[in-house]
């Protein structure tokens, strides 16, 4: 455990960045499943667009870099391509 003040204050700054961190990247898995899992439905589009911009919002934020972003977004879109068409 720190002795000094301002690392005491840093550890819960840390822990608090890290709980929301965590919820915000367990959010984009749950946009990702939903988006993936209403490929060729009616309701594909809107899927889609609420996990970008999740996604968008979480770079944003600096959860994520944004070249990561991208690459999500990438192999998203591609993986509800490939199973709206197969």
């Amino acid at each position: 455990m720190a002795n000094i003040k301002s690392q005491i204050k840093r550890n819960r700054q840390n822990e608090k960045r890290r709980l929301r961190n965590r919820a915000v990247r367990a959010e984009l898995k749950t946009r990702e499943k939903a988006a993936e899992a209403a490929a060729g439905t009616d309701e594909q589009e809107e899927k889609l667009r609420l996990a970008i911009k999740r996604i968008d919002m979480a770079a944003q934020k600096g959860v994520l870099h944004k070249n990561t972003a991208a690459r999500r977004k990438s192999r998203l879109m591609a993986r509800v391509r490939s199973s709206e068409a197969g």
